[in-house]
């Protein structure tokens, strides 16, 4: 085994104690904060209506434009909604809004957009960023978006949501769309936040957060948290028999892991340093293991550091820039014969660190120019894979490589008159596995009326493969094979989106859209050996519409209600594709309790029935969720309780090419309630 390095995980608890004590300690010696009225910063709950209307988005152009000007109809989920509905995971965030569905095989979450979740994909079509940064890694070009995910919710500001093409300006895996989390600042927590809540399947979870604006601009924000869920039994059908535990895995559904956070800034200057790690048991016993065995279980560690400076000043110029590292570490225990003593360990080792320039011009009359250079080293893309009892080690794979990525972009807003605007971006990127390539974007916005914006857009966004899909080799059952000859991926999508205010209090946004997808990356099973390999297949496509309204009444409660139609079929079959639901429905509600410190949410969510790699059928289904909270109960104290699939619905995903399972059912009726100590 000397030729493999196994990363140890190192000390989360050791972490999670020091950084809880620097909030602590900080509290006791940063200076008190002045109320800070800034936008950005306040609940957009409390916002005035006509100002909620026309609220800015960053991420569709890498600079603040109003929603209404932006080169997509983008979604935005605020700190607001997260506390109204009770949403425990990025996951929960990402199935609210509209056009996406989120699969989930009882380790890893996925997430599909406009009918488009191919078996195999651990959401490397969707770019994935926190505050700008990059989190897709350099082994799976993961976006982890479930229990996984980086951070904890709570310290999410925003969430935004720019569906399409956005590899104009971002350059790979902003295929289908570009996920921004947008973290709180210091001043949002102004002091200790001490957090602890239980739920069901013995799940439990704590946090302890300080945050404060002081003097000169200085803003700190500090967070570690802890959680564990032991789950509960689960049955499958496929392994019902004697010999293997009558289909029941038996405490294999447990979930555990911490994360820390810290986030700082002083004049222009900003820093954030994050890191997790989470177990994950597996009760599927998929890629062909032996089945309920408790050795089983996947690890998931990530972190990034990044330094960033913004110029200052009300200049007609503005630069920007920021250099980073970020690193991820996997490491699965798999487990094929349970009469032996031997597992099989699979793992990797991601390791990368690069920058970003950026300059936005706004002195030329009616432009706004923004361009900038990316360039991202891949410092290690190492996989590996071994057979051990502890003792002995057969090495099976030890595959180190390095990899590059740049790229240079531009993108021009044009005010051709007082009502049209014309948004035209271009980026060309270079990477070392599929070389030079070049994707555009083009929008025109036209403003008949003050409160209406028609929006035509076109564009085209990659996808290189990655190092997994390329180079992971392993035999034997659930094994997979290498394909170095796999080419890149494309999009081209055409949409027509209506953007319109019903007088000050609703926003109606409603689109046409289609998407072609040429080479698509596949994972498929070969019928030759019954290995896995991905492949690039024929074309795909999908068209569909999309609706939605958003209404705030002056009491404060708000309504967010949203229907999708879509078809995905197989360029040359014509069939449908895979876990794609021809409709989707979701309707969120909060509502203030009269009379209390008090707010209720309501969720529903419907997906239609969507196709299985065997050709069957998963049938649609409705999930309602309900949550309230309570502020001030005691003084400093709030609680909220929510109750997740409240009427019990019973429901199944389809399962991937790895599973026996050809669906794979869900959670029923679960709770959650937490307390929150404000210092």
């Amino acid at each position: 085994m000397s030729s493999i390095r196994v990363s140890r995980l190192p000390g989360s608890r050791r972490a999670w104690r020091r950084l809880a004590l620097a909030s602590l300690l900080a509290a006791a010696f940063l200076p008190s904060a002045h109320a800070d009225t800034d936008a950005a910063g306040i609940d957009l709950s409390e916002l005035p209506i006509e100002q909620l209307m026309t609220i800015e988005v960053y991420s569709a152009s890498k600079f603040v434009q109003k929603m209404s000007d932006a080169p997509s109809a983008v979604s935005v989920v605020t700190a607001a909604d997260i506390r109204a509905f009770g949403w425990r995971t990025l996951a929960d965030i990402l199935r609210s809004m509209r056009g996406l569905h989120v699969s989930y095989d009882r380790n890893y979450s996925y997430l599909g957009a406009r009918g488009f979740l191919r078996p195999g994909d651990y959401n490397t079509r969707f770019l994935l960023l926190v505050d700008g940064v990059r989190l897709n890694d350099s082994v799976y070009d993961q976006g982890a978006i479930g229990t996984e995910f980086l951070l904890d919710v709570d310290l999410i500001d925003r969430v935004e949501f720019v569906p399409g093409p956005g590899s104009s300006i971002y350059g790979a895996n902003a295929f289908f769309g570009v996920i921004n989390v947008i973290t709180r600042r210091g001043r949002d927590i102004g002091g200790v936040r001490l957090a602890a809540e239980a739920g069901a399947r013995h799940a439990a979870k704590t946090r302890l957060t300080f945050g404060r604006r002081g003097g000169e601009g200085v803003e700190l924000l500090l967070s570690a948290s802890a959680f564990s869920t032991r789950g509960e039994d689960v049955y499958f059908a496929e392994f019902d028999a004697p010999a293997t535990g009558n289909g029941i895995a038996r405490r294999l559904d447990y979930d555990r892991g911490q994360s820390v956070f810290a986030k700082a800034a002083w004049r222009g200057f900003n820093l954030t340093l994050a890191r997790s790690e989470r177990t994950k048991g597996m009760p599927t016993a998929s890629f062909g293991q032996a089945f309920g065995d408790s050795r089983a279980k996947t690890v998931d560690e990530q972190g990034f550091i990044d330094l960033g400076y913004h110029s200052r000043g009300a200049g007609d110029s503005q630069w920007s820039g920021h250099v980073f590292a970020g690193r991820y570490d996997y490491l699965g225990d798999y487990v094929h014969d349970a009469a032996s003593p031997f597992i099989n360990r699979d793992g990797s080792h991601a390791r990368w660190w690069g920058g970003e320039f950026k300059w936005l011009h706004t002195g030329w009359d009616g432009h706004k120019v923004i361009a900038g250079f990316e360039f991202r080293q891949d410092e290690r893309r190492n996989q590996y894979a071994y057979d051990t009892d502890g003792t002995t080690v057969h090495v099976l794979l030890d595959d180190r490589r390095q990899g590059d990525r740049m790229g240079i972009y531009v993108q021009d807003e044009i005010a051709l008159r007082g009502n049209v605007l014309l948004n035209l971006g271009l980026r060309h990127d270079r990477n070392s596995i599929t070389g030079g390539m070049w994707n555009p974007r083009a929008a025109l916005i036209w403003k008949p009326v003050a409160s209406t914006s028609v929006k035509v857009m076109a564009g085209s966004a990659f996808r290189a493969p990655n190092a997994y899909e390329r180079d992971y080799v392993l035999g034997g059952e659930g094994g997979q094979k290498a394909n170095p000859l796999l080419g890149a991926e494309r999009i081209r999508t055409l949409e027509l989106a209506v953007e319109h205010n019903l007088a000050a209090e609703a926003r109606v946004t409603a689109s046409l859209f289609r998407n072609v997808v040429s080479n698509l990356i596949t994972q498929t099973l070969d019928e030759e050996d019954g290995l896995l390999i991905y492949r690039n297949m024929h074309r795909a496509e999908a068209r569909g519409a999309e609706a939605e309204i958003e209404k705030l009444w002056p009491s404060g409660a708000k309504l967010r209600a949203s229907v999708s139609l879509q078809r995905a079929v197989d360029g040359r079959s014509g069939e449908e594709l895979a876990n794609a639901p021809r409709r989707l429905a979701k309707l969120n509600l909060s509502v203030p309790l009269a009379g209390t410190r008090a707010a209720s949410g309501f969720e529903m969510q419907y997906l239609s029935k969507r196709r299985t790699l065997a050709g069957q059928a998963v049938a649609g289904y409705a999930v309602a969720n309900w949550s309230v909270f309570l502020n001030d109960v005691l003084p400093g104290l709030d609680v909220t309780a929510g109750i997740y699939n409240l009427f019990d619905r019973r429901y199944a995903d389809p399962g991937g090419e790895e599973h026996v399972q050809d669906r794979l059912f869900q959670d029923g009726r679960t709770w959650r309630a937490k307390l929150i100590y404000r210092f």
